[in-house]
C-alpha cells in the first residue's frame, strides 16, 4: 500500500530527505510519494533506489525528488471539494476503488493536508491462514498500521463467501475494506457490506448485521472501544463467526489494555489461600483469565509474510502465569510458499 502526503510544510534552512518524509527546498508545499511498486504511478512519477558502498561505509539511496508536484493551496481545495465530504473520522474515498484520503485540519477545522492510503486488492494472503478457515472459529488479527491487516480482511471475506459459501456481512467503518460509494469493490466477493455512518456508531451496526441480516461470519475492522468489544463478545456468544483487526504488535498488548482485554477474555485478581499459594509457588494475589475468549485464534502479524499465531487461551494462561506459550510461526519462504512451523517457543514478552 503506497502513501501519497500533501502538507504545506516551511521552508528550512537545509532541506533533506529522511524516510518518507520529503522537506522541498522551495516554500510551496509540496506532494511527498512513496510506493513499493516499480511500475510508474499514474501521475508520471519515477522513483528508483540505486544502493552502492561508499569509502565510509555509507549506503547511498537516490530518488528522483525534483519530479516530485508542486501542488498549492488552492489545488488541495479542489481536490478537497471533488472527494466530497469527509466523516466524523476525516476519511473519505473515491467511488470504486479501494482508496482513503485521510484529513489533516488546522485549529479552525480547515483541511491543511491530505493523506492518501493507495487500497490494492491482492491474492494470496488468505493462504496462510486458510487452514484456520475450517475451523470455524473466530480470529483477531494484530498489527501496526499498514502491515496489511484490512488487505487481508478483504480477502478472506472474498474466500469465505464465494468458496466456503458463507453468508458474509462486513461492517465496514470508514469504507476501507469494501471501498467508497453504495456498491461494493468486486475484491469482497459475494460478502454483503453494511456502511456504518459515523465511527460511534459501528458497536451498534455490528449487533444489527447478526439480528437483521443472519449472518455465519462477521468481519470488522478495527476494533478499539469498549462498546465494540462488548459487542464482539455478544455476536461470538451467538454462534456467529467473528474475524477482526485491532491495533498492537503482541499479544500482551491487548491483555494489557483493559478497553480491549475481554477480546482475549479478560484479567482479574485472585486471591488464593496459603495451602493453595504454596501449592502453586506463587503470590497470595494472582492474575487470571477470568472469561473464555471472544477471539480463540488470534494472529500477531509482524510482517506481511511472518505471522505468529497463538491458541488464545493457552497464551493467555501462560503468559499470566509468567511463562511462554507455544505457538505457531507461519510465513513464506524463498519460493513464496507458505510454511508453518508448529510448537515454537513464544518470543514475545510476558505479561
Amino acid at each position: 500500500m503506497g502513501v501519497l502526503s500533501v502538507h504545506p510544510r516551511p521552508c528550512p534552512p537545509n532541506p533533506h530527505f529522511s524516510g518518507f518524509d520529503f522537506t522541498p527546498s522551495s516554500c510551496r508545499p509540496r506532494l511527498a510519494l512513496f510506493s513499493p511498486s516499480p511500475r510508474r504511478s499514474p501521475l508520471q512519477i519515477r522513483r528508483f533506489s540505486s544502493p552502492e558502498a561508499t569509502d565510509d561505509g555509507f549506503v547511498v539511496v537516490e530518488d528522483d525528488l525534483h519530479t516530485l508536484l508542486e501542488i498549492s493551496l488552492e489545488e488541495l481545495e479542489e481536490a478537497q471539494k471533488s472527494l466530497g465530504e469527509f466523516g466524523g473520522d476525516n476519511r473519505a474515498g473515491i467511488e470504486g476503488t479501494l482508496h482513503r484520503i485521510s484529513a489533516i485540519r488546522s485549529r479552525k477545522g480547515l483541511v491543511v493536508g491530505l493523506t492518501c492510503r493507495v487500497g490494492r486488492a491482492v491474492s494470496g494472503h488468505v493462504d496462510m491462514v486458510r487452514d484456520l478457515l475450517e475451523y470455524r472459529e473466530s480470529i483477531l488479527f494484530l498489527g501496526r498500521p499498514g502491515v496489511g491487516k484490512t488487505t487481508v480482511m478483504r480477502e478472506i471475506a472474498r474466500v469465505l463467501a464465494d468458496e466456503l459459501h458463507k453468508r458474509v456481512v462486513i461492517v465496514d467503518t470508514s469504507n476501507e475494506i469494501g471501498g467508497d460509494g453504495d456498491i461494493p469493490h468486486a475484491a469482497i466477493g459475494g460478502a454483503r457490506r453494511m456502511q456504518v455512518p459515523e465511527p460511534s456508531m459501528q458497536h451498534r451496526v455490528m449487533i444489527e448485521a447478526v439480528e437483521n441480516h443472519m449472518p455465519e461470519v462477521v468481519i470488522v475492522d478495527e476494533i478499539g472501544t469498549e462498546a465494540e468489544a462488548l459487542a464482539c463478545r455478544s455476536i461470538a456468544e451467538r454462534g456467529v463467526m467473528l474475524i477482526g483487526t485491532a491495533h498492537g504488535d503482541r499479544l500482551a498488548n491487548i491483555i494489557k489494555n483493559p478497553t480491549l482485554s475481554d477480546l482475549v477474555g479478560g484479567v482479574e485478581t485472585v486471591t488464593l489461600g496459603d495451602d493453595e499459594a504454596r501449592a502453586r509457588r506463587s503470590q497470595k494475589s494472582i492474575l487470571e483469565r477470568k472469561a473464555p475468549p471472544t477471539f480463540p485464534f488470534l494472529i500477531e502479524m509482524r510482517e506481511r509474510n511472518y505471522w505468529v499465531t497463538h491458541r488464545t487461551e493457552r497464551s493467555v494462561d501462560m503468559l499470566l502465569i509468567g511463562k511462554k506459550p507455544l505457538v505457531e510461526i507461519r510465513k513464506r519462504d524463498d519460493q513464496f510458499k507458505v510454511v508453518v512451523e508448529r510448537w515454537k517457543t513464544y518470543d514475545g514478552d510476558g505479561i
